[in-house]
């Protein structure tokens, strides 16, 4: 077996993927409006994050400085 193995190229083009998107775009309904109301922090409970995902976050350059 040989260690030097190139890797694949992607089977379809840059091209024929965004052709693929435009011909499925109609298919994806969005709403006229879009209408959504304030909720108060105060009605905001029960959501816990990890401390190793707090920590991680943290340290990422765009969310931690």
């Amino acid at each position: 077996m040989s260690k030097n193995i190139a890797p694949r190229e992607s089977e379809i083009s840059l091209a024929e993927l965004r052709g693929d998107c435009a011909r499925m775009a109609p298919h994806w309904v969005v709403p006229a409006t879009v209408t959504s109301t304030p909720v108060t922090p105060a009605l905001i409970h029960g959501v816990t994050v990890p401390a190793a995902s707090a920590r991680m976050i943290d340290s990422m350059a765009v969310y931690g400085d």
